[in-house]
């Protein structure tokens, strides 16, 4: 029913050691799959591949792999509900929300698809006469792409769409929860003819991940890195590129505030705050974290956010009418669990909910409100990635922005009001790479998607993405011909015949120095100077004297 082995080169393989390792269904606890696990050897394998592949992608125009990615995009939207059903049982969300996720990773392949049409270069005016400046785009060569469990499609086809339009081969290492959405895309692509060795992908183990993230950050032969997960892994990742000083595209974690203004309409800040917090049950990087919300509207905000909270349904994402899924495995069940009991611990007040929901599955957790948090609480300054919402109470609006500032993280921020002018001073006054301004789900192809502070590096989606996998060559060209001063500047042709008419008269001695004007661009018009010139001894002939005065008065010179 699916592919279950590792695509190098064009072929189905298993790795070479005969390991495997189970693909599990976290809302179920079911073995799904069984997939090979690649160790360095067998990655090594796939990066020569990528290399060798390169040397002939990158020789393709960019009408060639618009329309192979055109044809990629086609037959991902004709498997949709296909797609949509592996996300779900690989990564456990409600069908609807693998739909969705479908919907949009497509949607990078098509964006990249017309994209790759767009690869101009520059031509810039030249200071100098005989040269141009021209800047042309390259692919910047094999690229290693490293991505996580909690979007298996579109983190693949956003990087992966980027590189392929760019000319850029790719070795793709999908998370170990979610390798099978890997694989199929790989299959999809192979149908729409992208040719073997362009598209790779490695699964390995958590075991082997290590090994695989390392050798890909050192290789000479992998020339950019992508990578989308926690910023533990990513400054590890960071540093390991710099033997090699690769480009390195990195989104790292949030700690995303959402902040609700006395201005803010409540009803509207409610439904955004269930969006952004409780999407694939809490574990996207852009999901809303703290929840700082204005001391007049307070309380009602969190009545009402419970009211919603109170009617989610969690269960297996394939049965009907369910909208919150599992955590995705044992380890981040027992984070979220962590977090909340420290709160707990700490004097938190829970509104609802508060442990892990046995009865249902032993990855799920129940929807979580939190007040009376305090800066000494796990839940205030870590990420908890988990369907878990936390309320802080602020006064000022500077106040608000500083508890929203006080993290090393910066990658989405969320806030609510219908004051104008608050707007725009809350808006530049966030220290985060994207802004949702009185909305809730921010992500857009069309929109650049990334982060400051420790929340990485670069760009992805939209059209700087596809800067990211392009490099800029200068090309300085400088003309090959003779430059005929005699066709373009009538001055210097009437020195030449007077040079010539000096020669045929003896009662002007000139010196032996020989002025050549069409190897000497130094006696171009515009650089001529009467001193420069050789010494000519004028004697007594009037009319030669005159010429070199009528010169003279032209050139703004003195007679010498």
């Amino acid at each position: 029913m699916w592919p279950t082995k590792a695509y190098v080169n064009g072929e189905w393989c298993d790795a070479k050691s005969g390991k495997t390792f189970d693909v599990v269904n976290p809302a179920t606890g079911k073995t799904i799959a069984t997939v090979p696990d690649l160790d360095a050897s067998d990655v090594q394998v796939a990066i020569n591949a990528a290399n060798d592949a390169f040397n002939t992608w990158k020789k393709t125009t960019a009408k060639e792999r618009s329309d192979l990615l055109r044809n990629w995009y086609n037959i991902l939207v004709e498997n949709k509900d296909y797609l949509a059903d592996i996300v779900t049982s690989e990564a456990g969300k409600p069908l609807a929300e693998s739909l969705g996720e479908v919907a949009y990773g497509n949607s990078f392949v098509e964006w990249f698809s017309e994209e790759a049409r767009r690869t101009y270069g520059e031509h810039v005016p030249s200071p100098n006469k005989t040269k141009e400046i021209l800047m042309i785009r390259q692919p910047l060569g094999p690229v290693g792409l490293i991505t996580p469990w909690n979007f298996p499609i579109a983190m693949i086809t956003r990087k992966a769409g980027a590189a392929l339009a760019a000319g850029c081969t790719c070795v793709i290492k999908p998370a170990e929860n979610t390798p099978i959405t890997a694989l199929i895309l790989a299959k999809f692509a192979e149908d729409a003819g992208i040719p073997k060795g362009v598209i790779n992908i490695v699964t390995t183990s958590r075991e082997n991940t290590p090994e695989i993230g390392k050798l890909l950050c050192e290789s000479p032969d992998i020339y950019g890195i992508s990578f989308t997960g926690s910023t533990e892994v990513g400054k590890l990742l960071y540093k390991q590129c710099s033997s090699t000083v690769k480009r390195v595209g990195l989104e790292l974690g949030g700690n995303a505030p959402f902040i609700v203004f006395n201005e803010a309409d409540i009803d509207k800040a409610v439904a955004g705050a269930m969006a952004s917090k409780f999407r694939n049950c809490g574990q996207t990087c852009v999901s809303a974290n703290r929840f700082i919300i204005q001391k007049n509207v307070f309380t009602e905000f969190v009545d009402k956010l419970k009211v919603e909270m109170d009617k989610l349904v969690m269960g297996d994402g394939k049965t009907c009418g369910v909208n919150l899924g599992p955590l995705i495995n044992f380890a981040q069940a027992d984070k979220v669990d962590r977090i909340v009991n420290d709160a707990k611990n700490k004097g938190a007040k829970i509104i609802t909910g508060g442990k892990r929901a046995l009865s249902i599955g032993e990855r799920f957790y129940e929807p979580t409100l939190i007040t009376n948090v305090t800066k000494d609480m796990a839940c205030y300054v870590e990420e908890i990635f988990g369907p878990v919402a936390v309320c802080i109470e602020f006064d000022t609006e500077q106040e608000g922005l500083e508890i929203a500032n006080s993290t090393n993280r910066g990658l989405a921020g969320y806030f609510y009001s219908n004051d104008l002018s608050q707007v725009w001073r809350v808006a530049k006054a966030l220290e985060v790479g994207m802004v949702g301004v009185n909305e809730g789900i921010i992500s857009a192809t069309e929109a650049a998607f990334g982060g400051v502070k420790e929340s990485g590096l670069g760009r992805e989606g939209s059209r700087h993405e596809f800067e990211e996998t392009l490099i800029n060559d200068y090309l300085a060209l400088t003309s090959t011909e003779k430059i005929n001063f005699l066709e373009d500047d009538e001055l210097l042709k009437q020195i030449l015949e007077f040079e010539e008419s000096v020669k045929n008269d003896k009662t002007v001695p000139i010196s032996t120095q020989k002025i050549n004007l069409l190897e000497d661009d130094e006696l171009s018009y515009q650089n001529l100077e009467p001193e420069k010139l050789p010494d000519i001894y004028i004697g007594e002939d009037l009319s030669t004297k005159k010429y070199f005065e009528s010169m003279s008065t032209k050139n703004n010179t003195p007679l010498r």
